[in-house]
């Protein structure tokens, strides 16, 4: 990740960590982080993979798309690229991310905060998708939901997949 990018991102943690109270080392213990690395991400000089920044997202109780909603380029490692599309306001809260995977690439997912959905629908190549009990290949046009507060998976094999994720979170209660 370029340098504007890391800033926005370490300037959104930041923001979000304090807004909730938490102090540097908690949130990197609770995200399994030394502190010194999580003060090098929100300092803007760290370069976290995609998992970390999904441990900061979980550990924050906010979506991923809050963390990375001012980058505009594609995040990515280990030939895994995604670029937040669109990002929803309503209840439940809806982010739109256009996904691509190198051919043999298995990304593993963490699980993600309780009641997270994913929908794929894959655009071009192949894909096995869905939580790690329950992997289903995709073909082109067609979509797969599934839970995604459990450990799940993308894996192509000699091509090139490119897909939109939808990522559902829970319905939140709203207090009057």
């Amino acid at each position: 990740m370029n340098k504007p990018i890391l800033g926005s991102l370490g300037r959104n943690i930041q923001t979000l960590r304090m807004a909730k109270g938490l102090s540097l080392s908690q949130l990197a213990q609770d995200a399994g982080l030394a502190k010194s690395n999580l003060s090098r991400i929100e300092q803007g000089d760290g370069n976290p993979t995609l998992e970390t920044i999904w441990r900061l997202a979980v550990q924050l109780n906010v979506p991923f798309g809050d963390l990375v909603a001012s980058v505009e380029s594609p995040l990515g490692e280990n030939g895994v690229q995604v670029r937040l599309i669109d990002q929803g306001d309503g209840n439940p809260r809806v982010d739109v991310y256009w996904m691509s995977c190198a051919p043999n690439t298995i990304k593993q997912s963490e699980p993600h905060i309780a009641g997270t959905t994913e929908t794929v629908t894959l655009i071009s190549g192949k894909l096995l998708a869905g939580e790690n009990s329950d992997l289903r290949h995709l073909d082109i046009g067609k979509a797969h939901t599934f839970a995604a507060d459990v450990p799940h998976r993308y894996q192509t094999d000699d091509s090139w997949a490119t897909l939109m994720m939808i990522i559902t979170y829970a319905k939140q209660d709203v207090l009057l």
